[in-house]
């Protein structure tokens, strides 16, 4: 009783501090022994008693060892499970060479019977300790200690070799400094040598074996033999004694167990308390994993990207799965550095508050980048291989598009990179190509559609859409979908009158409305206009259309924007691709194309699991177009990683983690798209945001020349020019300004040039401050990797103390048009907007049909706060003129266009494909950048 109430105790104590701190026993029980099943109900009510959860997996008589190992294996991989106890035995057909491999299957780790190899092993070794002690065993000692006897120096005689009481019982005296002696059946006289025992214990299954007389008079008796006699006065017809003549023993012994309600209980009273501690061992385990850093071999002269990725060796994503808390079941391996993680860990993590979220965004950038993907990386090297904090970065895939055009890839760059970043920038998990094929099929069902309703009667074409098969004719379930919307309440395809067959079969698609095109992930200049249906076949059914490169895809967006599968699902079939000749919205779910777009775009919803170079965590995760849609990785993988960086109730504030989700381009695109429309479908609340400066972009927006890919830097950029660098800090304060208007806190990473001078680095930061700052530090991490980044993680973590202040910039029931004025005159510092005539009607269209709700995602250049990319700096005294407005159903947003975008780049005339290519030797990716 007093085990009992000290394991009660402390499971009490615990969950006070920790509410969700839950021991679990799992006991497999093969067939319906009734000594088993007795056995079982006996530790169900103690683990009942004490506040253990209690678990019963029973199976067949006749299972065969294979099935219990997979079951014990599950058990093993299950989180909320502390300790697995099979009980034995198991059935006729399995001999104790089964027995063995079942017992062996239990993690040791959890092996609150103590019978595993490793626990037997160890406590047999003079050198280590057990993860357990099996229960009996510990029964035995514990009796023993209750006695006051000393067991030091004293000789205990052990009767019995087994290896559940017998073998285990002399380790464990003889770890106590007892001089044991262990006999067995074939030991000579055991009489004598029990008559020199101070300390007797006996499990051989004899009945009544050992007499009063071998007993040496004080000594103390653990008998712990369970064997029936016969017993006419017991309803059984027999009765339950120990291997010690009981009446006898007691007269001479100074302490005595009687069988049955000695060591019996004492069993189970300890295998409570191994379950406890294996819980406990699991807990903390669980708080104590941490990232085990890759270090850095640092060259003074960095070398080139693809080379320092190169001559980093990743850890096994195995691994940093399980560093980062991730359970084997939710890891989808491909290859050794890349996995998909399941969205089932949202579920498992459910309870936890989420760590800290931040967006790292940057000022107006120049051609070439100004290091946002860089200052992430480094930012999260910083935090989790430097300071020790759960940190977590989740990027966007980058394009094949850019990766061979002039801008490269995307894994950051110098000593703050994901790796390997050959896999990143190209096929990584195909989750592009996912989205390219499902585009793709939409495009092929909605013109093919087009020909058959051209071509067919209503009869003909409403026949072949609901054909007869096998004498019964069937609507599709995305039929019925179809029949709700146009209110015809019929479910039998033979009630439908000639008008509903009419209505329900022809889409009249108006070819001048369609907005989907087809999608390559490739820069192809040729396929921006096409003419499609030129075959014969195709009877004259042409069209003029085009391609858009994958990541402009819809389907990408919603990607992006889904916060689970069946939310992909719907957002998937409300996709609008045209209107009818009736003015009606026409969606995948139309065309009958959403479930199967849903099913090529299953395993993409995972978000991928990578690795910067310092070995902590990154979230690789959708790729949206940042000009035309949010621009944002997906809310899965953030979501994915602030319940993996989150908090357990009762955990101190420094154990929070931190999130980094960039933002496309400046600040006035990626950040507040990420702000009116990715918050507000996730319900996230993001803490601050990091607003990534270089002097580079900020001479050239006060007033330096021209900044083009592949020329040469003129010497504006190159020395020290602090006039110039002082009228281009009012952009970065602008961005600040803008950043205030939603309520977050603001850090300025001032991302650091080789060329850069003190002066000008330290004029960036004062600016910064006085514009509004709240953090503004000067970052190496190019250079120098997360100790670059060092003091910039440490700023961040002060700068995010207590709450979030953050508001949207305007709600969601105002009209269309004056959202989008407030976006025009609040962000980019417009005198207004002025609509085409095209516009209005689209926006007066879209209302009517009931998409007014929606976010806006406007559709600008990235390289001004204006629409046109010419107005560096701070622009005023300027109209953002909107060409047309258009939808995006299924990813929830209206994108209105400003100027001349492009959804297909074209390839320059020296693109970065040139250097590209492969060391035959290894085998290994050259060239990329």
């Amino acid at each position: 009783r007093s085990v009992r109430d000290e394991v009660a105790a402390r499971i009490k104590s615990l969950q006070t501090q920790y509410p969700r701190f839950q021991p679990k026993l799992t006991i497999v029980q093969a067939g319906a022994r009734p000594d088993s099943s007795v056995y079982v109900r006996m530790k169900a009510k103690a683990a009942e008693e004490v506040g253990i959860k209690f678990q019963h997996v029973s199976l067949p008589e006749d299972v065969s060892v294979d099935q219990v190992v997979e079951v014990v294996q599950k058990l093993n991989n299950d989180a909320t499970v502390s300790g697995i106890l099979v009980q034995l035995p198991l059935g006729p057909h399995v001999g104790p060479e089964g027995e063995r491999t079942v017992t062996e299957a239990v993690s040791p780790e959890k092996d609150v019977d103590g019978f595993h190899a490793y626990n037997i092993g160890h406590l047999s070794s003079k050198a280590s300790q057990p993860l357990f002690v099996p229960c009996t065993p510990a029964g035995v000692v514990k009796l023993l200690e209750s006695t006051g006897v000393q067991i030091a120096g004293s000789n205990a005689v052990v009767l019995g070799r087994s290896d559940i009481v017998g073998s285990p019982v002399s380790a464990l005296l003889r770890s106590k400094d007892a001089t044991v002696t262990q006999c067995h059946s074939r030991t000579k006289n055991i009489e004598e040598i029990v008559k020199g025992a101070d300390i007797l214990v006996s499990a051989i299954g004899k009945p009544s074996f050992v007499q009063g007389s071998w007993i040496k008079p004080g000594a103390v008796v653990i008998d712990v033999g369970t064997n029936y006699v016969p017993d006419s006065t017991k309803k059984t017809g027999q009765r339950l004694v120990g291997d010690v003549d009981f009446e006898s023993a007691s007269s001479v012994a100074s302490f005595i167990t009687p069988v049955p309600g000695g060591v019996g209980p004492m069993t189970v009273a300890l295998l409570m308390t191994n379950t406890l501690r294996a819980a406990e061992r699991i807990w903390e385990q669980a708080r104590s994993l941490r990232i085990k850093p890759l270090k850095l071999d640092i060259k003074e002269k960095v070398p080139s990207d693809i080379e320092i990725s190169e001559a980093q060796t990743p850890k096994p994503v195995t691994q940093l799965a399980h560093e980062i808390g991730l359970l084997p079941d939710e890891l989808e391996s491909y290859g050794k550095y890349k996995a998909k993680v399941e969205l089932s860990v949202l579920d498992r993590l459910a309870h936890r508050k989420d760590g800290k979220y931040i967006v790292i965004s940057g000022i107006t950038p120049t051609p070439l980048g100004e290091g946002k993907s860089t200052t992430t990386i480094g930012l999260a090297q910083a935090l989790g291989a430097h300071l020790g904090r759960p940190a977590f970065a989740c990027v966007r895939q980058p394009s094949q598009g850019p990766t061979f055009g002039i801008k490269g890839g995307a894994a950051g760059g110098g000593y703050s990179q994901v790796i390997p970043m050959d896999e990143f920038n190209l096929h990584l998990t195909g989750d592009i190509h996912a989205v390219t094929a499902a585009n793709n099929l939409l495009a092929a069902a909605l013109d093919a559609r087009m020909l058959h309703e051209a071509t067919q009667s209503d009869k003909g074409l409403y026949s072949r859409l609901v054909p007869t098969k096998k004498g019964k004719r069937e609507f599709a379930p995305l039929m019925l979908k179809r029949l709700k919307k146009l209110g015809i309440d019929k479910t039998n395809p033979n009630d439908l009158t000639p008008e509903e067959i009419t209505r329900f079969a022809r889409l009249d698609v108006d070819p001048e409305t369609i907005t989907w095109n087809r999608v390559l992930d490739v820069n192809d200049r040729f396929l921006r206009k096409i003419t499609v249906g030129q075959a014969p076949s195709e009877q004259g059914h042409s069209r003029v259309t085009g391609f858009d490169i994958s990541v402009a895809s819809e389907c990408m967006a919603v990607l992006a924007l889904t916060t689970d599968l069946a939310d992909m699902r719907e957002r998937l079939g409300a996709m609008v691709v045209a209107t009818s000749k009736q003015g009606d919205p026409i969606t995948a779910d139309d065309i009958g194309v959403g479930g199967a777009l849903a099913v090529l775009m299953k395993d993409a919803i995972k978000p991928n699991l990578m690795q910067t170079l310092e070995g902590t965590p990154v979230f690789v995760h959708a790729g949206p177009f940042a000009n035309i849609a949010h621009g944002n990785s997906s809310i899965l993988a953030d979501r994915v990683a602030l319940k993996l960086a989150g908090t357990e109730e009762g955990d101190s504030p420094d154990r929070v983690g931190y999130v980094l989700t960039e933002g496309g381009f400046g600040a006035d695109m990626g950040m507040e798209k990420f702000c009116n429309i990715k918050c507000r479908v996730s319900g996230l609340t993001p803490d601050a945001v990091v607003i990534v400066a270089t002097t580079r972009a900020l001479k050239m927006h006060g007033g330096g020349p021209e900044v083009t890919p592949g020329k040469p830097l003129h010497d504006t950029y190159t020395k020290e020019d602090l006039v110039t660098l002082e009228e281009g800090c009012k952009n970065l304060v602008k961005h600040i300004e803008n950043s205030r208007k939603f309520g977050l806190k603001v850090i300025v990473a001032i991302n650091q040039f080789s060329s850069d001078t003190p002066a000008e680095l330290e004029l960036v930061r004062n600016q910064s401050l006085k514009g509004g700052a709240d953090a503004a530090v000067v970052s190496n991490h190019w250079a120098e990797g997360g100790a670059g980044a060092r003091a910039l993680a440490e700023a961040l973590i002060a700068t995010c103390e207590g709450p979030s202040g953050f508001k949207f910039l305007y709600d969601l029931n105002i009209p269309l048009a004056e959202k989008i004025e407030i976006i025009s005159k609040e962000i980019y510092g417009a005198d207004g907007i002025e609509l085409s005539e095209l516009a209005q009607k689209q926006i007066d269209t879209y209302t009517r049909q009931g998409f007014s709700h929606l976010p806006i995602c406007m559709a600008k250049t990235q390289y001004s706060f204006s629409h046109d990319p010419k107005l560096k700096n701070v622009a005023t005294g300027f109209t953002i003129p909107i060409r047309e407005v258009r939808l995006s159903a299924g990813a929830g947003f209206v994108y209105p266009i400003l100027g001349d975008m492009q959804t297909m780049p074209g390839l320059g005339t020296r693109p970065g494909f040139w250097e590209v290519g492969l060391d035959l030797e290894t085998g290994r990716v050259v060239g990329l950048f």
